[in-house]
């Protein structure tokens, strides 16, 4: 055991990484670990220190010893799950990564969808924080407020939106927990179990997580560097008549591209002639240049439901987003959230205000404005000096599409790496349903995690590893 207050020695760091995969099922019952010999030079430690670990992990029953054939991973006793209906089982099941995410048990993230609390908290919101600067102007009511939000805010998004271009007043921006609260809304609002609705493929995976709770089919529009395909949506419109395209249209979660203007003009004109509803997602637009091509500033809030977040260029902690549609859609959805949580949070909405209203937002995006462009130039330089070169995207958000080099297979790469205290986000996850024979194998990336020397020294054994025997290219066992 590893006393409070000291820092963990090798023995410990190898024997917790081990017993959690042990633990988590990435090492099956049975399966047979590298030898002591072999493991030494993996982990970078001696034999000595590495029979060690190994003997810790018997006498805590995570590994069993046979004399002469080596240590085994041992069968652990794990209490019964219930049994869930199949839709809530997958729609559980496909944001794994979000539960990852949330619970941080990894040292290295690359696989994380956020920027790291380094980049955001540390810097105009914590010195809000500090020493009780911040007060809520004006007479604050400690009931639940108004279900619509916090009204100089909402005022304030508006006028943003206008500089978008995109038309809209105050009373049609609904408040939200957010971009998934928001989405929430607008999938109870448009539809009905047995309902198909449309999604960029790769896309968002929560999304796909809350459309199965739904019971709702998605089907995945091929997602192009510019935009999604044109001539496969317009083929899915006219074959299933979906209630509704899901698309994220700038800085895209998980490819980083953004849309082009011709792309986006031929997909309101289809979703006009199909009579569908585009439902658009723009959690980096405060980053992002004003004159960049959207949706509802090309087919307005009659055709589009936008929904914007502070989560990814404020803080995830705050939990504010908002929705905007035109006045009849956005009343239905304030409705539904009556039902479903009666109001937001007043005091979390009046300080997102006070931050914009003060002048601290702004010089906070500028800070994380040149983090994001430094760490992106930064991690496609030195994924390509690690062998694994990738494009440097046009979307100006945090992500990176990564393809997998030729002979690694990504589910192994994820469980290799989750042994080593490396959260990766597959690119699997972010389809809503099995990828097409050919795709090439892809994982996203946070440029915000990416140059973490630790990241880029397992790709490099990854790739190293990959010609040799045994189906994990980097893991415990080889």
């Amino acid at each position: 055991m590893r006393h409070p207050g000291r820092p963990a020695t090798r023995v410990e760091e190898i024997a917790r990484r081990l017993a959690d995969a042990i633990e988590r099922g990435l090492l099956a019952p049975g399966e047979r670990l590298a030898s002591i010999r072999a493991a030494a030079p993996h982990h970078g430690v001696s034999k000595n220190t590495m029979a060690e670990a190994y003997e810790r992990l018997v006498a805590s029953g995570h590994l069993e010893a046979r004399r002469g054939a080596g240590y085994f991973a041992a069968q652990l006793a794990r209490p019964a799950r219930p049994r869930l209906p199949p839709h809530l089982a997958e729609a559980i099941d496909t944001v794994s990564l979000l539960r990852e995410q949330l619970e941080a048990r990894h040292e290295v993230r690359p696989g994380d969808g956020r920027p790291p609390p380094s980049w955001m908290e540390g810097s105009e919101l914590a010195a809000q924080f500090a020493g009780g600067k911040w007060r809520p102007g004006g007479s604050v009511e400690h009931g639940y407020g108004s279900s619509w939000g916090f009204l100089p805010l909402r005022e304030r998004i508006a006028l943003s939106l206008v500089e978008r271009g995109i038309s809209c007043s105050a009373e049609q921006v609904l408040m939200s927990f957010g971009a998934n609260h928001a989405l929430e809304l607008v999938i109870r609002h448009l539809t009905e179990p047995g309902d198909t609705v449309l999604v960029d493929d790769p896309g968002y995976y929560p999304l796909f997580g809350k459309l199965r709770l739904a019971r709702v089919r998605a089907l995945g529009v091929p997602r192009l560097a510019d935009g999604p395909d044109p001539e496969a949506l317009e083929a899915l419109l006219a074959a299933h008549r979906p209630k509704a395209f899901f698309t994220q249209s700038l800085a895209h979660n998980p490819t980083g591209g953004s849309l082009s203007p011709a792309i986006a003009h031929r997909v309101v004109r289809a979703a006009e002639r199909h009579g569908v509803t585009l439902v658009e997602c723009d959690p980096f637009a405060d980053i992002l240049p004003v004159t960049l091509p959207r949706l509802a500033a090309l087919g307005g809030l009659g055709r589009v439901i936008h929904i914007g977040t502070f989560s990814k260029t404020l803080s995830a902690s705050l939990r504010v987003g908002f929705v905007a549609a035109e006045p009849a859609t956005v009343q239905a959805l304030n409705d539904l959230k009556m039902l479903m949580v009666v109001s937001t949070s007043g005091f979390a909405e009046r300080f997102v205000a006070h931050l914009i209203q003060g002048g601290h937002y702004l010089r906070h995006l500028r800070r994380l404005r040149r983090r994001i462009d430094t760490g992106t130039a930064t991690a496609v330089a030195n994924l390509a000096g690690a062998g694994w070169p990738v494009d440097t995207p046009p979307g100006g958000g945090l992500y990176l599409w990564v393809p997998l080099p030729e002979g690694l297979e990504e589910a192994a790469l994820c469980q290799a790496a989750q042994a080593q205290g490396i959260f990766l986000a597959p690119g699997a996850i972010f389809r809503p349903g099995p990828a097409e024979a050919g795709q090439p194998a892809r994982m996203r990336v946070n440029v915000a995690y990416a140059n973490d020397p630790r990241f880029l020294g397992f790709l490099r054994q990854a790739l190293a590893a990959r010609g040799g025997a045994g189906a994990r290219p980097a893991g415990p066992d080889h």
